[in-house]
């Protein structure tokens, strides 16, 4: 029996042992922010799924029906700091704030441009506050990023050290995607970069009004990239380490843990917040997969039209994909002043991610 498999059976009987309970609602807790503005930047090269039909000798119209993507953007030649801080202006802008008044720079990113140093700095060197001091660091939770960040940034805005945080995420999947191994998990990415500007906010209305995050170890390798870190030796094991450089991912594990943790978490998160299902105005979740959205709104029993759906035309976008969501409903009008958003969404690790949001 491998270690990896020890770890399973270890947690499925520690769950079946100690079932995670529900824990009381310890009052109602609000941060004191407001998204001051969004921003996005999507590539200008589109790949259709027929396009990725005929690149795999497959019928045309295959790729779409099974995932329900039409097409998806790739960055062919921009980076994922070019990408960010495109994003990132738009979001400054849009908050009528000057770049130099952030006080903190989060990149809320599952794959950085580069091991190290962390992507953050180099975003703040691309919006030309290279010189200013301004506090820099990443925030990788997968999917989730975006979601940590941001309840990060409300933290040290509630706590005083922050007035303006800017929260970027920028993703380029195209690069290391298994096309050959797995083309239909390949073909669900997309590429781009969003970015928000938490601001602190005077009242006591509105809000971050809840949060919470979960993992669950025993689906760490369901989705993975498991070179670039420790585990390969270059050196030692050269052919590992470009093998491992290739996302994998087991969906039906993944989907199948997800079915059975999403649920009671939502619960957990509304009892937190002192929400009921029918409160909510709108959610914006991870653009995972169509079987994902399509669990939200038919398991959960949530209206079609409550969620924001861009999965069609862009893809899993990974951490970028929550915050473009949330651009895209600012950007058409659906979240107005009083508006009860929930951002929902789970990552690689296995985590499931979400804020309840009363927009002031």
């Amino acid at each position: 029996m491998t270690l990896d498999e020890s770890l399973r059976i270890e947690a499925e009987g520690a769950a079946q042992i100690h079932p995670r309970a529900a824990p009381a609602p310890a009052g109602r807790f609000q941060a004191r922010v407001r998204i001051a503005g969004t921003g996005v930047y999507t590539p200008a090269t589109r790949r259709s799924s027929a396009d990725i039909d005929r690149m795999l000798g497959r019928p045309v119209g295959r790729t779409e029906k099974r995932l329900g993507i039409a097409e998806r953007p790739v960055a062919v030649t921009e980076s994922s700091s070019f990408m960010a801080a495109e994003a990132a202006r738009e979001a400054i802008a849009a908050a009528c704030l000057p770049a130099d008044g952030l006080d903190l720079i989060l990149s809320g990113s599952s794959i950085p441009e580069q091991l190290i140093p962390a992507m953050a700095p180099l975003v703040q060197a691309r919006l030309g506050l290279g010189r200013s001091g301004i506090p820099s660091f990443d925030v990788n939770a997968s999917c989730l990023s975006f979601v940590a960040a941001f309840d990060l940034a409300a933290q040290m805005i509630e706590a005083g050290r922050a007035r303006h945080v800017l929260v970027v995420s920028s993703e380029i999947a195209s690069r290391g995607l298994p096309w050959r191994q797995d083309p239909d998990t390949a073909a669900m990415f997309g590429d781009g970069a969003a970015a928000a500007v938490i601001s602190a906010r005077d009242g006591r209305q509105g809000g971050l009004v809840a949060s919470l995050m979960e993992s669950w170890g025993e689906g760490y390798h369901d989705c993975e990239v498991p070179a670039g870190g420790t585990r390969y030796d270059l050196h030692g094991d050269t052919e590992a380490f470009i093998a491992g450089a290739f996302f994998r991912m087991d969906g039906k594990a993944a989907y199948r843990l997800a079915a059975r943790v999403v649920a009671p978490f939502l619960d957990r998160l509304l009892a937190k917040a002192g929400w009921r299902l029918g409160d909510i105005d709108l959610i914006v979740p991870h653009q995972a997969s169509r079987g994902a959205i399509d669990h939200l709104s038919g398991r959960l029993g949530i209206a079609r039209e409550k969620i924001v759906d861009l999965l069609t035309d862009h893809g899993n976008q990974i951490a970028a994909s929550i915050p473009t969501a949330l651009h895209h409903a600012f950007s058409s009008g659906r979240i107005g002043r009083g508006s009860r958003v929930l951002v929902l969404g789970t990552s690689a690790g296995f985590s499931v991610g979400g804020l309840c949001l009363e927009m002031p």
